[in-house]
């Protein structure tokens, strides 16, 4: 059966916000999973599971059609033209490659549009890895799911062991063929129900009283006063931008670090807080070592962590989490001290009424013209940074006969000056930053900063510390001064 069963045909309207910021660099919300792999796998075998995938995951062989005229919501087809060729793709970096030459061809793709006729996905191949190794790079638009859906969604792709007996074929998906206007044409039918269906949800502050329904003008009020002073809370910026980080571009860089998850779990509750409060700590000390190497110390800024509101039993398509926002104690000096106001703020965030009131209002926004849109993206994003956590797959996972050894999220930059993401996989934790270059223009003081910042976290595990693991090329060549000066 197809997986396709529980997801909605219809755009939802945080989706389909995703998906128009596609046309813009600045509002491209492309995703990336890039996995390092043991072995370069072979290339028919890797074709063929994603052809496996692609007939289960409905999602990865349907395209968007939006309606001429507004008069419905965009649906997901299943694209009559579905090409997996144009998906599924290999390259060849000059050997021996390297994780930095990968990150960097990365960059190139996410900061290129997804081809918005076709299903918004597409896998790279990367071989010519040292060692025999490769890499993969699965690009998807936001507008399919968010990061903890992705992993529900493309679990299909993965194996538990190197050779496992051959799966059987899935059967063909039907193909559909519904233009922008036939689906207009659709939406102007069926306007005169949608009208009574948006005039009874009008109806929701009623309250049934002896099983009649009738409305009570103090709660509705009430309700609302409150809704719209927790609104205030949720969309007003915690901090104040730091001063070092506002400039913005189209340019950005990736940088990672691995670390054992054990030993940040150990960490973290040596810190009195859960291995997210450990994170985000170690995070907000790099940015204060950066801004203090570079004169210009600051205590808090404004970062949006993502919270999940995804249920069990939820379809793994489609958007759903919200933003909080935090003032960032990126001038606590004490990790343990830093670890504790995080774990504070997030506790207290979680609890606002209105802190799903994005999600409230995209049915309204997801209508307004593109450059209304865009104008007010640029003015309500007031954020530095953006920091996730997603958790993945617990144990060893495979794909055609090649092992992932790592996986690195990189996320989009929605007007912020990073986005950073936090990955579990396999015993492993990566700690992927990427950065508007105009925002951090030192490469090799952030990476150090970031490096030493979480050492510092991992130092509260107890004696002997464990250390970071620099992932990338120039990071390498940080940690290997490092453990040559002894620290």
């Amino acid at each position: 059966m197809a997986e396709a069963v529980g997801l909605s045909d219809e755009l939802g309207p945080v989706d389909y916000l995703l998906h128009r910021g596609e046309a813009n660099p600045r509002t491209r919300s492309g995703i990336m999973a890039l996995e390092l792999l043991d072995t370069t796998p072979d290339w028919n075998r890797f074709r063929s599971r994603f052809e496996s995938a692609s007939r289960k995951m409905l999602r990865l062989r349907q395209k968007v059609v939006v309606p001429t005229l507004p008069t419905a919501a965009p649906r997901w087809v299943v694209d009559p033209d579905f090409n997996l060729d144009f998906h599924v793709r290999r390259v060849r970096v000059s050997e021996p490659g390297t994780l930095r030459e990968v990150f960097d061809l990365a960059e190139v793709m996410l900061q290129s549009p997804l081809d918005i006729s076709r299903p918004l996905w597409t896998a790279t191949l990367v071989e010519g890895l040292a060692d025999g190794k490769a890499a993969t790079l699965l690009h998807l638009s936001h507008a399919i799911t968010d990061g903890v859906g992705s992993v529900e969604m493309f679990a299909e792709i993965y194996d538990l062991e190197r050779d496992p007996e051959p799966r059987p074929l899935p059967p063909q998906p039907i193909p559909q063929d519904l233009s922008p206007n036939d689906l207009m044409r659709q939406g102007i039918n069926h306007l005169p129900m949608a009208i009574v269906g948006g005039a009874l949800g009008a109806l929701t502050g009623a309250v049934s009283v002896a099983g009649k329904a009738v409305l009570d003008p103090l709660s509705t009020v009430s309700g609302i006063l409150g809704y719209a002073t927790s609104g205030a809370r949720v969309l007003n910026r915690a901090a104040e931008p730091s001063p070092l980080l506002r400039r913005r571009s189209l340019a950005s860089r990736t940088e990672a670090i691995d670390i054992r998850l054990s030993d940040l779990h150990k960490a973290a509750k040596a810190g009195g807080g859960s291995i997210n409060d450990a994170y985000l700590a170690g995070l907000c000390g790099a940015l204060r070592r950066y801004h203090v190497a570079l004169g210009v110390p600051i205590s808090t800024l404004p970062m949006a962590v993502p919270v999940n509101l995804r249920a069990e039993g939820d379809a793994a398509g489609g958007n759903q989490f919200t933003g909080v926002n935090l003032a960032a104690p990126v001038g606590t000096v004490d990790p343990v001290a830093r670890i504790k106001k995080i774990r504070a703020q997030m506790t207290q965030r979680r609890e606002e009424p209105a802190m799903n009131i994005i999600g409230s209002m995209a049915p309204v926004l997801s209508v307004l013209p593109t450059a209304v849109l865009e104008g007010i993206s640029s003015s309500v994003i007031g954020n530095d940074v953006q920091a996730s956590n997603v958790p993945v797959y617990p144990g060893d996972t495979y794909i055609a006969g090649a092992k992932i050894t790592r996986q690195y999220g990189i996320g989009p930059l929605p007007g912020v000056a990073m986005m950073v993401v936090l990955i579990s996989r396999g015993g492993w934790c990566t700690i992927t930053v990427r950065y508007d270059r105009a925002a951090v223009q030192n490469d090799a003081l952030w990476a150090q900063c970031l490096l030493e910042a979480f050492d510092e976290i991992l130092a509260l595990a107890g004696d002997p510390p464990p250390h970071a693991l620099a992932a990338s090329f120039e990071g390498e060549q940080i940690a290997s001064a490092r453990a040559g000066s002894g620290s």
